[in-house]
């Protein structure tokens, strides 16, 4: 169990082919997995404070953390790049 309770998952579809990947603007590792082009798992560290774009919505509205933050649009634009240089696989493709 994690420091925040949360039980990690140990499921080897899950685990598998999953890469540490940093945020180009802001750094904040994250461990990603592709699953396909529309599917992916992004597993945030317990201190995602780091994200500066999450950091900028809390800062405008005062809301919870990643909970209710659909994205960040810059890593997304991260794990896109990760894709496409081949850094990161698309599992099921």
């Amino acid at each position: 169990m994690s420091a925040n309770g949360r039980v990690p998952l140990a499921d080897p579809e899950r685990t598998t082919q999953v890469r540490r990947l940093s945020c180009e603007r802001c750094a904040t590792p994250v461990l990603v997995r592709k699953s396909s082009l529309a599917q992916t798992s992004v597993q945030w560290p317990d201190g995602a404070e780091g994200c500066a774009e999450f950091a900028e919505v809390l800062a405008a509205d005062g809301r919870p953390r990643t909970a209710v933050i659909p994205t960040c649009a810059r890593l997304r634009a991260t794990i896109e790049q990760a894709v496409r240089s081949g850094e990161l696989a698309v599992v099921d493709q």
